[in-house]
């Protein structure tokens, strides 16, 4: 028959030829490979509900939508596996399935890459949270091993599949590497500097950190480092980006050192005839019911200084966030004016002495 002799013609031409090996294809396509990875997304979503309870919101709205995502590519290869299924199976039937059955399971193999490097990511980003849950992961790491997996496991499908050997493809391409090297040169620098950035554990997701270059500088919270910058939220909530390659050779202070809280500081100046212990204790006790300040260390009054016209008394307090510290500032200024004037100690003014010289001249 000619169609029999089309169709057996087509299915040779694929087995044999060069594009795709349809017989090794068919080696990964059975049912209990599928399930294999079924199971591998359900144990990794089990992982998450009995392991990961104690996150923030915002980073289990994240690890959720990473699940959804993962979800709708699970179902896509279900549907790419079934049609897979339908079609060979019909193929002894229907002469067109036959020719539709390589390119259906082609597909159900790519989407079934995809859930795999998925689902590998999500472990090691999993991983990663329950050892880090207060400073948060970075993506970079993430992203390096995804794009690690990603290229193996896109080599060997290459040989396998399509029966071409990379070796000697690789090993006459150095001229093009070259030329690839030098046109990612920048790129490549800031992936290494935030690959090395993150063995130097200099600072964490969450820290506050002044970043000094020069003449720039930068203040923020990390919210994110990529293989490309570190992204920072300032003072105003503004969103600043900096490459990795000048983190990397920048001055960086942190701010946020584990366990030590931030050290910060209040002058109040006073008259010479205010009661100066009275003050310091009226201070101390003012900074001790601002929500933002620690208790332990406890806020600390002493005279710092005097002048002709006043004594300096400075408090002492303790916070746990760096970006706490404007609102903690405001506070204990206010409630320092507040608690001294209710009783009677009223902060000292400058005097201006003016003095007639002459007629016409004054001072």
């Amino acid at each position: 028959m000619p169609t029999e002799t089309a169709s057996s013609s087509v299915t040779s031409a694929l087995q044999s030829g060069p594009f795709l090996q349809v017989e090794v294809l068919y080696t990964f396509l059975g049912l209990e490979p599928y399930l294999l990875l079924g199971l591998l997304v359900l144990s990794c979503w089990l992982f998450y509900r009995f392991f990961l309870r104690d996150l923030s919101p915002e980073r289990h709205r994240n690890l959720q939508g990473y699940f959804r995502a993962l979800g709708r590519h699970f179902l896509l290869l279900s549907v790419f596996f079934a049609l897979f299924v339908l079609s060979h199976q019909g193929a002894s039937q229907v002469g067109a399935l036959e020719r539709v059955a390589p390119y259906l399971g082609f597909f159900a193999f790519l989407w079934g890459v995809i859930v795999f490097v998925r689902t590998c990511r999500l472990w090691v980003l999993q991983y990663l949270f329950l050892q880090a849950t207060r400073e948060g992961v970075p993506l970079l790491i993430v992203n390096v091993f995804s794009l690690l997996l990603s290229i193996a496991i896109a080599f060997w499908a290459v040989s396998r599949l399509f029966g071409l050997q990379l070796g000697p493809l690789l090993a006459t391409s150095a001229a093009f590497s070259i030329i690839l090297g030098l046109a990612l040169q920048d790129t490549l620098g800031n992936l290494f500097a935030g690959i090395s950035l993150q063995f130097d554990k200099n600072f964490e997701i969450g820290d506050w950190v002044e970043v000094t270059q020069g003449i720039q500088k930068a203040v923020g919270q990390v919210k994110e480092i990529s293989w490309r910058s570190v992204l920072l939220v300032g003072v105003s909530d503004e969103l600043i980006t900096l490459p990795n390659r000048l983190m990397a050779t920048a001055q960086i202070a942190n701010f946020s050192p584990p366990h030590q809280p931030i050290v910060r500081s209040q002058v109040f100046r006073l008259p010479y005839s205010a009661p100066l212990e009275q003050a310091k204790d009226l201070l101390e006790r003012a900074a001790s019911e601002i929500s933002e300040i620690r208790g332990l260390p406890a806020p600390h009054a002493y005279v710092s200084d005097s002048t002709d016209s006043w004594v300096t008394v400075k408090l002492i307090y303790f916070i746990d966030s760096y970006g706490a510290q404007n609102v903690a500032g405001d506070k204990v200024l206010r409630k320092g004016i507040d608690i001294l004037s209710r009783h009677g100690i009223e902060l000292a003014r400058t005097q201006y002495e003016i003095r007639r010289v002459g007629e016409d001249a004054h001072v």
